[in-house]
């Protein structure tokens, strides 16, 4: 399987490369309103639509994560249809990387003793990389009632 490994501020992300819609140069998004968490940057434009761009970062509670010169922007495809686009995006720290996943590969890492930060199904290694596996569904939920209080 093709994966895509994400850096992130604090994280890498591990993702199927089918749910990667596009890879953009970070533009300072639209606010969204006061009320709206931090992790929730604001909206971009992208071919049509308004899509909310997130700080997974932020969102996970692994770092204070900021835009800088050299951020990218992850546009994702949405999976579970709880956000009104069919995409969203991640505030990433430079291109995604293309990986091979195999199951000789892949391991979970076992942190039993430690609760997984927010919007993560699991914690994995990828040969020699540790990344998060992100719960795109949870995310997407959040970032749809994130939206809704916002509004």
């Amino acid at each position: 399987m093709r994966g895509v490994l994400i850096q992130v501020a604090g994280a890498r992300l591990l993702l199927p490369n089918a749910t990667i819609a596009e890879v953009l140069s970070y533009a300072d998004p639209d606010p969204v309103g006061a009320e709206a968490p931090d992790w929730l940057l604001g909206r971009m434009r992208w071919r049509g639509w308004m899509l909310p761009l997130i700080a997974f970062g932020r969102l996970a509670g692994v770092s204070e994560e900021k835009a800088a010169l050299g951020s990218k922007v992850v546009v994702l495809k949405a999976l579970a249809g709880t956000t009104k686009t069919p995409y969203f995006a991640i505030l990433t720290q430079g291109f995604p990387r293309l990986v091979t996943v195999s199951r000789a590969a892949l391991a979970v890492e076992d942190d039993s003793d430690d609760a997984l930060p927010q919007g993560v199904q699991a914690r994995v290694r990828l040969n020699e990389d540790s990344a998060l596996l992100p719960d795109l569904e949870a995310v997407e939920t959040l970032v749809a009632e994130a939206l809704a209080h916002a509004a």
